[in-house]
């Protein structure tokens, strides 16, 4: 299968490329610098120039907080470069698997959000993002838009990498634990989305590490796996004050009848630590 990714540069990126290699796809790889999926020329360019079987997009901003101050870029990004991609794809006779995300919701249900539910974002973020699943869901039938969760990988900043580094930094850390989600390991990811692309099921799925904790569950797992002596206090979202509300509870499952199942986010953890563990080795070599 021939595969364009796009955002290839960017943390889940990398590893869809790597997943999409080892599952033996015809690849092409192109980060930000390489294609700008916000311009329509050159995304129009790209596809009759690689002519693929799929589009896989992981090009989007997720800056949570900068979104929220920056409205008109954030729909910009996340949704109006989506119409084009979309577009494009669908001219193209291509397949197009949309990246998204558990912010489309609310987080106000006690229970795990299926992907019937409806969405109702409450940040700026989440409201770009859900315009990028209705631009794919109008522009090309013949799509996959992928409701992701909590993302963390070797290729770009993440909160593992954080709370690492402050774990060496000081004693003890403060994370919330009024929001609840399932930690979700890019390579785990990745490997969903190659064997989606092999399927026909076209429409919403929702893909995301089985378990659910909250951020101060999985700061105190990560030190816990990672041997780091730092003391974990638990605090509340008031108390962080951040610009973008947060779902309090997003944590997604899926009501279809054949999912590809993710593994346990303690599982995705402790496999993360080892590739970082070996990537250092590496560079030492």
């Amino acid at each position: 299968m021939r595969v364009l990714i796009t955002g290839a540069g960017g943390q889940l990126g990398i590893d869809v490329v790597r997943c999409c290699n080892d599952a033996g796809d015809d690849v092409t790889a192109a980060s930000h610098g390489q294609l700008d999926i916000g311009d329509r020329d050159a995304v129009l360019g790209a596809l009759t120039t690689v002519r693929p079987d799929v589009v896989v997009n992981c090009a989007a901003w997720t800056a949570v907080d900068a979104c929220e101050s920056d409205p008109a870029r954030a729909l910009a990004d996340n949704g109006l470069a989506v119409r084009w991609l979309a577009e494009g794809c669908h001219m193209a006779g291509a397949r197009l698997v949309q990246i998204s995300t558990d912010y489309v919701f609310d987080g106000l249900l006690d229970r795990p959000y299926v992907e019937s539910d409806t969405p109702s974002p409450q940040s700026v973020y989440g409201s770009s993002k859900l315009a990028g699943e209705t631009s794919v869901a109008v522009s090309n039938p013949r799509h996959f838009i992928v409701r992701a969760s909590w993302l963390f990988g070797i290729g770009g900043k993440n909160f593992v990498e954080t709370m690492l580094r402050l774990g060496n930094e000081r004693p003890e850390v403060l994370v919330v634990s009024d929001q609840v989600g399932s930690p979700t390991y890019t390579r785990h990811l990745g490997e969903g989305l190659a064997e989606l692309m092999e399927r026909d099921e076209f429409g919403i799925h929702h893909m995301a590490a089985e378990g659910r904790c909250s951020w101060y569950e999985f700061a105190q797992e990560i030190f816990d796996q990672a041997g780091v002596e730092c003391h974990v206090m638990s605090g509340t979202t008031e108390m962080l004050a951040r610009p973008a509300p947060r779902p309090a509870f997003s944590v997604l499952a899926t009501e279809r009848p054949d999912p590809i199942r993710l593994p346990h986010w303690r599982q995705g953890l402790a496999e993360y630590l080892a590739e970082r563990e070996a990537a250092k080795h590496e560079v030492v070599a």
